[in-house]
């Protein structure tokens, strides 16, 4: 799997992995997205994560992966089958990969001179996020992709701006990260900064 080890996505298909006993199954091969050209060869977008299947078939995007990875497992692990739980597990995907985006594109709009008349959204969009999770019932036994997601956010909050507290002010989501800071699959997917760091890299 073609990865950088700063991206939220690139590391919710990592908890995934090791959640369902696949990690190990895993190649990992880092790069930078944004000055490979073999990454573009395999994905039109150069977007990490990347996976390249045993027989060739190439996967772009942490949700289909995850999926891909869930079935591979029997399914229903990740991602329940149906109904209400279902649905939750994939609306909480969708709004914490959403404010994943949203972070990555307000580190991007730090580091640069100039502000980004985006950059007010994208802290309005964390925060309501965060709003929305602290009255989520999750889970610290079993992880569905919407506490992959979940901690996948936090986790890049963390990596991101250690300095500031989002969780302040949200006793429910902190304690929960607290709870779950030690699970193998958090613990040996933590973020790291790459030996050269592409000046655009979120």
């Amino acid at each position: 799997m073609w990865l950088a080890f700063t991206s939220p996505f690139a590391r919710k298909v990592r908890i995934a992995a090791h959640e369902l006993g696949l990690a190990g199954q895993i190649e990992l091969q880092e790069t930078d997205p944004w000055t490979d050209p073999r990454l573009r060869a395999v994905n039109p977008l150069a977007k990490v994560p990347t996976l390249v299947l045993e027989d060739g078939e190439i996967l772009y995007e942490s949700s289909a992966i995850c999926d891909s990875l869930d079935e591979r497992a029997g399914g229903g692990r990740l991602i329940p089958r149906s109904g209400r739980e279902r649905r939750r597990a994939l609306r909480l995907q969708g709004l914490t990969d959403g404010a994943a985006t949203a972070a990555g594109r307000l580190f991007a709009a730090e580091r640069r001179a100039a502000p980004d008349p985006m950059s007010p959204r994208f802290e309005q969009a964390i925060a309501a996020s965060l709003d929305a999770l602290e009255t989520e019932a999750l889970s610290t036994e079993v992880f569905t992709i919407a506490e992959v997601g979940v901690a996948c956010l936090l986790g890049y909050l963390d990596f991101r701006w250690p300095e500031r507290a989002f969780l302040a002010g949200r006793p429910g989501l902190s304690d929960w990260w607290t709870a779950v800071a030690d699970r193998p699959s958090i613990i040996e997917t933590a973020h790291r900064l790459p030996a050269v760091t592409s000046p655009s890299s979120p």
